[in-house]
Protein backbone atom coordinates (compact mmCIF):
# COMPACT_ATOMS: atom_id res chain seq x y z
CA UNK A 1 0.00 0.00 0.00
CA UNK A 2 1.30 3.65 -0.95
CA UNK A 3 0.73 7.50 0.30
CA UNK A 4 -0.95 7.39 3.72
CA UNK A 5 -2.40 3.95 3.85
CA UNK A 6 -1.24 1.82 5.91
CA UNK A 7 1.81 -0.45 5.25
CA UNK A 8 1.60 -4.29 6.32
CA UNK A 9 4.25 -5.03 5.27
CA UNK A 10 5.83 -3.39 8.46
CA UNK A 11 2.97 -4.58 10.57
CA UNK A 12 4.31 -8.28 9.17
CA UNK A 13 7.82 -7.74 10.24
CA UNK A 14 7.35 -6.51 13.37
CA UNK A 15 4.94 -9.99 14.55
CA UNK A 16 7.79 -11.74 12.80
CA UNK A 17 10.70 -9.86 15.38
CA UNK A 18 8.30 -10.03 18.05
CA UNK A 19 8.51 -14.33 17.53
CA UNK A 20 11.92 -14.72 17.16
CA UNK A 21 12.47 -12.47 19.93
CA UNK A 22 10.20 -14.34 22.42
CA UNK A 23 11.39 -17.79 21.23
CA UNK A 24 7.85 -18.28 20.87
CA UNK A 25 5.82 -20.78 18.86
CA UNK A 26 2.95 -18.20 17.63
CA UNK A 27 0.30 -16.64 18.01
CA UNK A 28 -3.45 -16.84 20.17
CA UNK A 29 -5.62 -14.36 19.57
CA UNK A 30 -9.70 -13.62 20.23
CA UNK A 31 -12.07 -13.23 17.36
CA UNK A 32 -14.84 -11.31 17.74
CA UNK A 33 -16.56 -11.11 14.42
CA UNK A 34 -15.44 -7.95 13.88
CA UNK A 35 -13.46 -5.86 11.88
CA UNK A 36 -10.25 -5.07 14.51
CA UNK A 37 -9.39 -8.78 15.49
CA UNK A 38 -10.25 -9.87 12.13
CA UNK A 39 -7.51 -7.35 10.44
CA UNK A 40 -5.03 -8.45 13.47
CA UNK A 41 -5.77 -12.14 12.84
CA UNK A 42 -5.01 -11.88 8.88
CA UNK A 43 -1.75 -9.94 10.02
CA UNK A 44 -0.48 -12.62 11.91
CA UNK A 45 -1.66 -15.52 9.62
CA UNK A 46 0.46 -13.35 7.10
CA UNK A 47 3.41 -13.06 9.37
CA UNK A 48 3.69 -16.89 10.71
CA UNK A 49 1.55 -19.11 8.84
CA UNK A 50 -2.19 -20.27 9.51
CA UNK A 51 -0.76 -22.92 11.23
CA UNK A 52 0.59 -20.62 14.18
CA UNK A 53 -2.39 -18.60 15.21
CA UNK A 54 -5.06 -19.87 16.98
CA UNK A 55 -8.67 -17.76 17.55
CA UNK A 56 -10.27 -17.88 20.75
CA UNK A 57 -14.12 -17.32 20.33
CA UNK A 58 -14.98 -16.26 23.72
CA UNK A 59 -18.91 -15.39 23.87
CA UNK A 60 -21.36 -14.07 26.71
CA UNK A 61 -24.88 -14.57 27.69
CA UNK A 62 -25.47 -10.99 25.29
CA UNK A 63 -23.01 -12.05 22.15
CA UNK A 64 -25.11 -11.65 18.97
CA UNK A 65 -25.43 -15.09 17.74
CA UNK A 66 -24.03 -13.74 14.03
CA UNK A 67 -20.96 -13.03 16.19
CA UNK A 68 -19.87 -16.86 15.69
CA UNK A 69 -21.10 -16.90 12.20
CA UNK A 70 -18.74 -13.96 10.89
CA UNK A 71 -15.52 -15.86 13.42
CA UNK A 72 -16.82 -19.48 11.48
CA UNK A 73 -16.37 -17.06 7.94
CA UNK A 74 -13.10 -15.42 8.70
CA UNK A 75 -11.34 -18.70 10.34
CA UNK A 76 -12.25 -20.45 7.09
CA UNK A 77 -11.08 -17.78 5.07
CA UNK A 78 -7.64 -17.37 7.01
CA UNK A 79 -7.65 -21.32 7.20
CA UNK A 80 -7.34 -20.96 11.00
CA UNK A 81 -8.96 -22.91 13.59
CA UNK A 82 -11.30 -21.79 16.32
CA UNK A 83 -11.43 -23.10 19.70
CA UNK A 84 -14.84 -21.42 21.69
CA UNK A 85 -14.91 -21.21 25.24
CA UNK A 86 -18.23 -19.69 26.66
CA UNK A 87 -17.54 -17.21 29.58
CA UNK A 88 -21.11 -17.32 30.69
CA UNK A 89 -20.20 -19.69 33.29
CA UNK A 90 -17.40 -17.73 34.67
CA UNK A 91 -19.18 -14.44 34.71
CA UNK A 92 -22.05 -16.56 36.74
CA UNK A 93 -19.51 -17.14 39.55
CA UNK A 94 -18.57 -13.59 39.83
CA UNK A 95 -22.54 -12.84 40.47
CA UNK A 96 -21.94 -14.50 43.92
CA UNK A 97 -19.35 -12.69 45.09
CA UNK A 98 -20.72 -10.24 48.29
CA UNK A 99 -22.37 -6.77 47.03
CA UNK A 100 -22.11 -7.73 43.31
CA UNK A 101 -23.71 -4.85 41.34
CA UNK A 102 -24.98 -5.74 38.07
CA UNK A 103 -24.63 -3.13 35.47
CA UNK A 104 -23.47 -3.12 31.88
CA UNK A 105 -20.67 -1.29 32.87
CA UNK A 106 -19.40 -3.15 35.82
CA UNK A 107 -19.96 -6.52 34.07
CA UNK A 108 -18.47 -5.57 30.52
CA UNK A 109 -15.24 -5.01 32.13
CA UNK A 110 -15.72 -8.21 33.82
CA UNK A 111 -16.15 -10.16 30.29
CA UNK A 112 -13.56 -8.05 28.42
CA UNK A 113 -10.98 -8.94 31.68
CA UNK A 114 -12.12 -12.67 31.92
CA UNK A 115 -11.16 -13.03 28.09
CA UNK A 116 -8.13 -11.83 28.14
CA UNK A 117 -7.45 -14.40 31.10
CA UNK A 118 -8.27 -16.93 29.16
CA UNK A 119 -6.54 -15.80 26.41
CA UNK A 120 -3.21 -15.61 27.94
CA UNK A 121 -3.67 -19.31 30.03
CA UNK A 122 -3.82 -20.63 26.57
CA UNK A 123 -0.67 -18.57 25.18
CA UNK A 124 0.94 -20.12 28.83
CA UNK A 125 -0.13 -23.58 27.63
CA UNK A 126 0.82 -23.43 23.98
CA UNK A 127 4.24 -21.27 24.42
CA UNK A 128 2.33 -18.31 22.01
CA UNK A 129 2.09 -14.82 22.34
CA UNK A 130 -1.02 -13.07 22.73
CA UNK A 131 -2.06 -10.78 19.49
CA UNK A 132 -4.01 -7.57 20.77
CA UNK A 133 -6.38 -5.76 18.34
CA UNK A 134 -6.62 -2.21 19.87
CA UNK A 135 -6.95 0.45 17.02
CA UNK A 136 -5.45 3.88 17.62
CA UNK A 137 -8.74 5.68 17.42
CA UNK A 138 -9.78 3.72 20.68
CA UNK A 139 -7.06 3.65 22.28
CA UNK A 140 -6.58 7.36 22.52
CA UNK A 141 -10.13 7.82 23.60
CA UNK A 142 -10.03 5.15 26.31
CA UNK A 143 -12.27 2.64 24.74
CA UNK A 144 -10.80 -0.39 25.94
CA UNK A 145 -10.41 -1.96 29.52
CA UNK A 146 -7.81 -1.57 31.25
CA UNK A 147 -6.02 -5.27 31.73
CA UNK A 148 -8.47 -6.51 29.51
CA UNK A 149 -8.91 -5.83 25.81
CA UNK A 150 -5.65 -3.41 25.53
CA UNK A 151 -3.68 -6.21 27.31
CA UNK A 152 -1.51 -7.92 25.03
CA UNK A 153 2.37 -9.25 23.64
CA UNK A 154 2.06 -7.35 21.07
CA UNK A 155 -0.31 -4.81 19.03
CA UNK A 156 -0.10 -4.95 15.25
CA UNK A 157 -2.88 -2.44 14.65
CA UNK A 158 -2.62 0.32 17.72
CA UNK A 159 -1.10 2.81 15.08
CA UNK A 160 -3.68 2.79 12.54
CA UNK A 161 -6.89 4.81 13.16
CA UNK A 162 -10.23 2.84 13.03
CA UNK A 163 -10.92 4.44 9.12
CA UNK A 164 -7.45 2.93 8.06
CA UNK A 165 -8.14 -0.28 9.83
CA UNK A 166 -11.28 -0.86 7.03
CA UNK A 167 -8.53 0.07 4.37
CA UNK A 168 -6.35 -2.27 5.46
CA UNK A 169 -9.32 -4.99 6.05
CA UNK A 170 -10.16 -4.45 2.03
CA UNK A 171 -6.34 -4.57 0.49
CA UNK A 172 -5.96 -7.99 2.56
CA UNK A 173 -9.51 -9.47 1.43
CA UNK A 174 -11.20 -10.23 3.70
CA UNK A 175 -14.63 -10.77 3.60
CA UNK A 176 -16.74 -8.26 3.03
CA UNK A 177 -19.75 -9.44 5.72
CA UNK A 178 -17.17 -8.60 8.40
CA UNK A 179 -15.73 -5.37 6.65
CA UNK A 180 -19.47 -3.93 6.68
CA UNK A 181 -20.66 -5.29 10.46
CA UNK A 182 -21.50 -2.31 12.57
CA UNK A 183 -18.53 -1.80 15.23
CA UNK A 184 -19.89 -3.03 18.77
CA UNK A 185 -18.04 -4.61 21.99
CA UNK A 186 -20.35 -6.59 22.19
CA UNK A 187 -21.13 -6.24 25.94
CA UNK A 188 -24.53 -5.23 26.39
CA UNK A 189 -27.76 -5.56 24.09
CA UNK A 190 -27.75 -3.68 21.07
CA UNK A 191 -24.77 -2.13 22.25
CA UNK A 192 -22.97 -0.31 18.90
CA UNK A 193 -19.48 1.75 19.64
CA UNK A 194 -20.52 4.87 17.58
CA UNK A 195 -23.24 5.05 19.87
CA UNK A 196 -21.11 4.76 22.86
CA UNK A 197 -18.61 7.28 21.89
CA UNK A 198 -21.04 9.54 20.62
CA UNK A 199 -19.68 10.02 17.13
CA UNK A 200 -19.14 8.61 14.17
CA UNK A 201 -15.24 6.85 13.38
CA UNK A 202 -15.31 9.23 10.57
CA UNK A 203 -15.77 12.19 12.71
CA UNK A 204 -13.33 11.51 15.32
CA UNK A 205 -10.64 10.06 13.45
CA UNK A 206 -10.79 13.21 11.25
CA UNK A 207 -10.35 15.21 14.18
CA UNK A 208 -7.63 13.05 15.58
CA UNK A 209 -6.10 13.80 12.53
CA UNK A 210 -6.78 17.93 12.71
CA UNK A 211 -5.41 17.28 16.33
CA UNK A 212 -2.41 15.80 15.29
CA UNK A 213 -1.42 18.68 12.66
CA UNK A 214 -2.45 21.74 15.68
CA UNK A 215 -0.35 20.34 18.25
CA UNK A 216 -3.50 18.68 19.74
CA UNK A 217 -5.04 22.49 19.69
CA UNK A 218 -8.88 22.07 18.96
CA UNK A 219 -10.17 24.35 16.51
CA UNK A 220 -13.82 22.97 16.34
CA UNK A 221 -16.52 21.56 18.42
CA UNK A 222 -15.93 18.14 17.55
CA UNK A 223 -12.27 18.26 18.10
CA UNK A 224 -12.68 19.48 21.64
CA UNK A 225 -14.95 16.43 22.47
CA UNK A 226 -12.04 14.32 21.30
CA UNK A 227 -9.63 15.87 23.10
CA UNK A 228 -11.48 16.00 26.50
CA UNK A 229 -12.11 11.87 26.08
CA UNK A 230 -8.14 11.84 25.13
CA UNK A 231 -7.47 13.85 28.27
CA UNK A 232 -9.81 11.44 30.45
CA UNK A 233 -7.94 8.59 29.15
CA UNK A 234 -4.56 9.27 30.02
CA UNK A 235 -5.00 6.72 33.25
CA UNK A 236 -5.32 3.95 30.41
CA UNK A 237 -2.35 4.65 28.62
CA UNK A 238 0.34 5.30 31.57
CA UNK A 239 1.85 2.75 33.76
CA UNK A 240 0.89 2.24 37.42
CA UNK A 241 2.57 5.21 39.34
CA UNK A 242 5.49 4.51 41.58
CA UNK A 243 8.29 5.25 43.18
CA UNK A 244 11.37 5.55 41.24
CA UNK A 245 14.55 3.49 42.62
Amino acid sequence: MTGTSPDPDSIITLLQDVLISGSSKGFVIGLSGGIDSAVAAALCVRAAGSDMVQGFFLPSAVTPSEDAADVRLLAESLHIPVMTIPIGPVIDQYRKMPDFTENSYLVGNLMARTRMTILYYYANQMNRLVCGTSNYTEYLLGYCTKFGDNAADVQPIMHLLKTQVWDLARYLGLPQKVIEKTPSAGLWHNQTDEDELGMPYAVIDEAITNLEKQGWKPKSPAEQRVMEKIHGAGHKQRPAPHIKR
